[in-house]
């Protein structure tokens, strides 16, 4: 009795990484309506309203789709070094001022007015793919939460077909089509996300819980995203 008493105790403790995302995003959201509010407040123009992409909680969630990925297999290592690389881009100019470039914003408005948003190894390409890419997570989360007895490697390629086939080329398309056969099934990738037994109906329960909440979080936070990417022009970019 006693060891099962600790186990559970641990499992309380034990967050997952979704888990703790929803705790991030829940926080930075709530600082982020703040500000937002506060500016509006103290101007009545809404054109000299900043627009705000925070960069550590964009890179945190970047970070965390990384280990979603992972935990998918290596069936999407060519989309997971895509993520990688674009995280690079971002960090490497985030460095060069990290009090400018806290604001991601910035670095676009930046890269526009110069002429070079456009550019292959721009980082406002870099920005656009993450966020295409965070979309890929939240269609595959929420369909995987709705379809979770389906076939996992269905439910992958119907996220990938939405979100990110649509601006790939040909040899990525193609790429990612003969990776999807890899993919694990959906109980394998419900204990590797979660870190659950797929077994006890409440943590099943529990699981699709979590997972509509992480998603209700995060879909404003995209089309945040995509409307600041459109109002410069820069969001219907394709692959080179």
């Amino acid at each position: 009795m006693m060891k099962r008493e600790m186990e559970a105790m641990m499992s309380l403790e034990k967050k997952s990484e979704i888990r703790s995302a929803i705790e991030e995003l829940s926080m930075s959201l709530a600082n982020l309506r703040t500000s937002t509010t506060t500016t509006h407040d103290d101007d009545d123009d809404d054109d000299h309203v900043e627009d705000k992409i925070p960069f550590h909680l964009f890179i945190s969630l970047c970070n965390l789709l990384l280990l979603l990925l992972d935990k998918i297999g290596p069936t999407m290592a060519v989309l997971r070094q895509d993520i990688h690389q674009n995280i690079q881009r971002l960090e490497m100019v985030h460095e060069t001022d990290s009090s400018t470039y806290s604001n991601l914003v910035e670095i676009l408005k930046k890269e526009v007015a110069q002429g070079n948003a456009k550019k292959p190894n721009s980082c406002t390409r870099a920005l656009l793919w993450l966020t295409r890419s965070l979309d890929f997570s939240v269609e595959l989360l929420q369909k995987y939460s709705i379809f979770c007895d389906e076939n996992m490697n269905q439910i992958v390629e119907d996220a990938y077909n939405i979100t990110l086939k649509p601006w790939h080329g040909w040899i990525s398309s193609t790429a990612v089509k003969v990776a999807l056969k890899l993919v694990p099934g959906h109980k394998t990738f419900l204990k590797a996300v979660m870190e659950i037994n797929d077994e006890n109906p409440e943590d099943s329960l529990r699981v699709t819980q979590e997972l509509d909440t992480f998603v209700s979080l995060l879909k404003p936070l995209l089309q945040h995203i995509h409307s600041t990417l459109r109002a410069h022009g820069v969001d219907r970019l394709k692959s080179t």
